[in-house]
């Protein structure tokens, strides 16, 4: 009886274990090889887990759902039931598949979804394209999208452009963490090149308006990127090292990251640095006035315009760069996970390029113009948590220290006053998120933000001839960002072809700027302001199938962007003749959006979408005449300048299409082609309308890729029309150093159309060889408001290995 008993016990205590960490082993039909990093998740969002190396993974806390959707990029996605699950003993077989006809994103709604339950556009770019493309930077891995159009005013730059809006109007998240800071500012901006390329986990562009779920400055589009997360439940030491070289720019990359995990904790560590050298532009076509013939060197004291031997060489460009990140993971328990990480990104001074080729009389305005070391360095620590509660299922916190340092140090040439102003910036923030699944079907996300930043910014001038040093005005007042904000979202399936989705979001925000650090060297007429502003945004949109094969998905919404301190507070020149000053007047500009997304696949081989849209944009801030002390010119930095500052227009407005097609033309080849258009217009302050400066001209790209076991190969072209004169918005017409000239000597942006080629080669299962060519026809070219030529042909090279 007792060995009866004892047996019975085994049994029950090995089921009780085998129900507790039910593990699933996915495979490649055919090869039988595990596949790692597969995403499994649940129609339930939130649930999720991914294959480790072997292809297994736990998937206890799917237990008897009806649906479980297992799904790696390349192949195709499978369907299956818990019960169905069981039956096949837990192992599961992916076949290859050039289209991927749906994808998991968190953008839209801060939890995991499938793509085709979001009324949106939501494109999800593929991580392993990146030892393919090793692109140069994060700025140029959203441009190989071929829906983002990338502006550059330095080599060591990258401002996407995202239908129609930029900078401060489109907003970027880090691991759920937001990024954009209150000197986020209105023109161009490079601080997505902070992040490491080769340290991205996933990256996923959010179109249109996305206050409800990240606030203030979401009006174009979201671009929210998650970071290598350590690798749970595994004993097993692995990383992956990677080099790059590029000839254009004489570009030296080192990657390496390094996993492991020990029980219920598990670690990663990243590290890179770049190394860019002077960017040497095409030789054929383009206008001659885009070569460098001289440049500026200072010696025994004094500036020398020097003649360029080589006037391709773009002299003053080049840079280096170090990314540092480390990631803790600790689970407690099956329900509750802690996750710990760091971010660290420095580097060298960056020189502005598009200044140092300004001229003024024939003769080089500047003999420097740097950005000075930019830094960005993040803390966060999330803890994620399920529970069958009444009020939630799924909890995740998210608080987060960032720290940002820039500064701009410029010198006119001939001068010896060097101004240096630096800013530093302290952004906390915490995010509450709750998931409520409903049932199967239907569920409630809702959750709370606060945000605080806190602004200092200081300005000195040195006479380089006796290193004296004295204050000079600073760029921003010192300054408290607050914002507090509280959201919903419900996602219904009203019958079986039709789903709605609507949100709606309360955002309190303020800004207290003291102006003091400014009242000796430029005096206004004001000390300190103070601004609160309240917003309410949302939206809703439906998703109609009328087979399973086309959707149709209308969606209406809303977004909103809070004056910061770079809107209210800035003192900078903006380009030649002009300083831009405070204006503590402003009030909150709104975003309203239409748009309708098409969406259309036959079987696995041919994938269609479709996308119209229209924003438009009230009380927008822009750029207008202003007076200072009733003054409209004065002089600043020793010229005479017209006096700006941001102010409420009557209204802007951006509308255009999204299209795209993908083809496998047979188990080995597709063929993906993407173009974008968009026109923009903004009132003026006589009451005419001006082309908006983000709305870029049409772009686009087409791209055949064939694949093999071993072998990658993708031939892409990549275009742009012109942007004319008679189209060219007021503010870029007044930039002749960086645009081509038209017959009738106007500035103009010719359009343009490139060439690349790009490969990786499987030496051993471990050891990947990529090499390509971009710009094969050495086309010398440059992209519209980009003040940076493009790079000429660009030979790439490099080696990865992972263990």
């Amino acid at each position: 009886m007792k060995k009866h008993l004892l047996l019975a016990l085994l049994i029950f205590g090995l089921g009780a274990h085998i129900l507790e960490a039910q593990q699933i082993f996915v495979t490649e039909s055919g090869s039988q090889q595990p596949l790692g990093g597969v995403l499994i998740y649940s129609a339930e969002p939130g649930k999720s887990g991914v294959t480790d190396s072997k292809g297994s993974a736990d998937i206890s806390i799917f237990k008897d759902q009806p649906e479980i959707i297992i799904q790696l990029l390349g192949f195709e996605s499978k369907n299956i039931s818990w019960e169905n699950l069981v039956s096949t003993q837990f192992k599961i077989e992916l076949s290859p598949s050039q289209i991927t006809l749906d994808v998991a994103v968190i953008a839209a709604s801060r939890w995991r979804q499938n793509s085709q339950d979001i009324p949106g556009k939501v494109r999800h770019l593929d991580e392993e394209k990146l030892t393919l493309r090793t692109p140069a930077n994060t700025a140029d891995w959203l441009g190989s999208s071929g829906e983002v159009f990338i502006q550059k005013s330095q080599l060591g730059g990258g401002s996407p452009m995202i239908r129609g809006f930029s900078a401060n109007r489109l907003l970027y998240a880090v691991d759920g963490v937001r990024m954009n800071t209150a000197i986020f500012r209105s023109g161009n901006l490079q601080n997505v090149i902070s992040l490491d390329p080769f340290a991205i986990q996933t990256t996923e562009i959010l179109f249109g308006p996305g206050s409800v779920m990240y606030g203030s400055d979401a009006i174009g589009g979201v671009m929210a990127f998650e970071t290598l997360s350590p690798k749970s439940n595994t004993e097993k030491l692995s990383g992956n090292v990677l080099g790059r070289f590029a000839s254009a720019y004489s570009e030296k990359t080192f990657h390496g990251d390094l996993s492991y995990g020990s029980g219920k904790w598990s670690f990663l560590s990243s590290a890179s640095y770049f190394d860019y050298g002077d960017l040497k532009m095409g030789n054929n076509g383009g206008p001659d006035s885009y070569m460098r013939n001289e440049y500026q060197i200072t010696e025994n004291g004094s500036d020398l315009e020097v003649t360029n031997p080589d006037p391709l060489v773009q002299v003053g460009s080049g840079y280096n760069q170090l990314n540092l990140m480390q990631k803790i993971r600790f689970q407690s328990n099956q329900n509750t996970t802690w996750d710990y990480g760091f971010h660290y990104s420095k580097s060298t001074d960056i020189p502005r390029y598009d200044r140092l080729i300004e001229k003024r009389d024939g003769a080089l305005r500047f003999a420097r113009w740097d950005y000075g070391p930019q830094i960005w360095m993040m803390n966060n620590i999330r803890y994620t948590h399920t529970a069958d509660r009444g009020w939630f299922d799924q909890v995740k916190v998210i608080a987060a220290h960032q720290f940002f340092e820039e500064s701009r140090i410029d010198r006119r040439f001939g001068q010896n006053e060097e101004f240096d102003r630096i800013e530093k910036v302290h952004a906390m923030s915490l995010n509450v998120d709750f998931l409520k699944n409903l049932d199967d079907e239907n569920y409630f996300t809702y959750g709370l933000e606060t945000v605080l930043n806190k602004v200092n910014s200081t300005g000195i001038v040195t006479d380089i001839s006796t290193n004296q040093i004295s204050p000079a005005s600073a760029r921003y007042p010192d300054s408290d960002w607050t914002s507090i904000a509280a959201y919903g979202n419900y996602h219904v399936k009203i019958k079986g072809n039709l789903q709605l989705q609507t949100a709606l979001r309360y955002n309190y925000t303020s800004l207290a700027a003291d102006f003091s650090n400014n009242q000796e060297s430029f005096p206004l007429p004001f000390s300190e302001s103070t601004n609160r502003y309240h917003s309410l945004t949302g939206n809703i949109g439906l998703i109609f199938k009328p087979e399973p094969s086309f959707a149709i998905s209308p969606l209406l919404s809303t977004g909103f962007r809070a004056p910061n301190v770079d809107d209210i507070g800035k003192i900078f020149d903006s380009e030649p003749g002009t300083v831009i000053v405070p204006n503590p007047d402003l009030k909150p500009e709104y975003a309203y959006n239409a748009e309708i997304n098409f969406n259309k696949h036959f079987q696995n081989r041919v994938r269609l979408d479709f996308t119209a849209f229209y924003t438009l944009l009230d009380q927008a801030m822009v750029r207008r005449p202003f007076t200072l002390n009733g003054e409209s010119e004065i002089i600043y930095e020793g010229e005479p300048s017209q006096v700006l500052a941001l102010q409420n227009a009557a209204f802007a407005k951006v509308y255009g299409i999204q299209t795209g097609i993908e083809v496998a033309l047979s188990k080995r080849l597709l063929l993906t082609s993407r173009y974008n258009w968009q026109k923009g217009t903004e009132e003026l302050d006589d009451e005419s309308t001006s082309p908006s400066r983000h709305a870029s001209p049409a772009f686009g790209l087409t791209r055949l890729a064939y694949q093999s076991k071993r072998l990658k190969l993708e031939f892409t072209s990549q275009y742009s029309t012109e942007r004319s004169f008679e189209e060219m918005p007021e503010e870029e017409r007044g930039k002749p150093a960086i645009y081509a000239m038209d017959e009738n000597g106007n500035p103009y942006s010719p359009s343009w159309a490139i060439f690349n080629f790009n490969s990786t080669f499987e030496i051993f299962p471990e050891l990947n060889l990529s090499a390509g060519v971009e710009n094969i026809g050495d086309k010398r070219y440059r992209p519209y408001s980009s003040g940076i030529v493009a790079s000429g042909r660009n030979f790439t090279l490099g080696l990865s290995a992972s263990f």
